[in-house]
């Protein structure tokens, strides 16, 4: 574990930075926006706040006010294409400083239980009200059919229990390895199996929000989201399922 509070001096924000690639989580299962954009620009966060003297915890608040701020646009404010532009922007800084505070906690020699609660909040409560920020907006200001608006509702639905089923899996995945010392081999993950995820990443859904102000042009690649995020997770809860069996061992006959 890294630890550079124990210094003399601090580094510089470069040296920083660099140091921060060095103790990066696993990129299993990362879709490309995520490890390619969102890990990079999060780690130049959690360097300059690291520099500035700021907490992990400052970081999960200030980037739910981001993403917080672009959910309430998005219901409150008539769509236009300015209005998209802001909502991608507030949703991509919000989602960088998410990824910032875990590696500034990191940098600092290790989290807290609180830290990881509170940051874990914030995700469930925009992996939910996002998607019925939608809703609300398909209603007020789109002019398609009542039954679209089933799209917002269960996209909402499909992200809570894929971030349920995510968190649940990790959990388990701990308390495993404690009960058994037995570390758990997880691998890595191809640029090809990122590149072809990136459907179900929430970057890529962040910036697809830039169309927002377009709702001829956003409702349809919304909905192509959803169908992908539908899809991966009817999948996933079948490869999880299987990865739970094989955490017990062998079943018994």
């Amino acid at each position: 574990m890294m630890q550079l509070d124990a210094a003399n001096e601090r580094p510089g924000f470069r040296e920083t930075r660099q140091r921060l690639s060095q103790a990066q989580k696993t990129t299993k299962g990362a879709p490309a926006y995520s490890r390619y954009v969102n890990r990079p620009l999060g780690r130049s966060f959690a360097a300059a706040a690291y520099l500035l003297g700021r907490t992990p915890n400052q970081v999960t608040a200030v980037s739910a006010c981001f993403t917080y701020a672009a959910i309430a646009v998005v219901f409150l404010v008539r769509p236009q294409w300015w209005v998209g532009v802001l909502v991608a922007a507030l949703l991509v800084l919000g989602y960088a400083l998410d990824a910032a505070d875990g590696q500034l906690a990191r940098l600092r020699g290790g989290g807290s239980p609180a830290g990881e609660w509170l940051d874990h909040m914030f995700d469930a409560g925009k992996v939910a009200t996002l998607h019925l920020a939608v809703l609300v907006a398909v209603y007020r200001f789109y002019d398609v059919a009542d039954g679209w608006l089933l799209v917002p509702l269960a996209f909402s639905a499909v992200s809570s229990v894929a971030f349920f089923g995510m968190i649940l899996n990790d959990l388990l995945r701990q308390r495993q390895v404690a009960a058994t010392g037995v570390p758990i081999e997880r691998g890595g993950t191809s640029r090809l199996r990122s590149l072809l995820v990136i459907p179900t990443d929430y970057g890529f859904l962040c910036l697809a929000f830039v169309l927002f102000g377009v709702p001829a042009a956003f409702f349809p690649v919304y909905c192509l989201f959803f169908l992908a995020n539908a899809g991966f997770l009817a999948l996933a809860v079948v490869k999880w399922f299987h990865d739970m069996q094989a955490l017990a061992g062998p079943a018994p006959r």
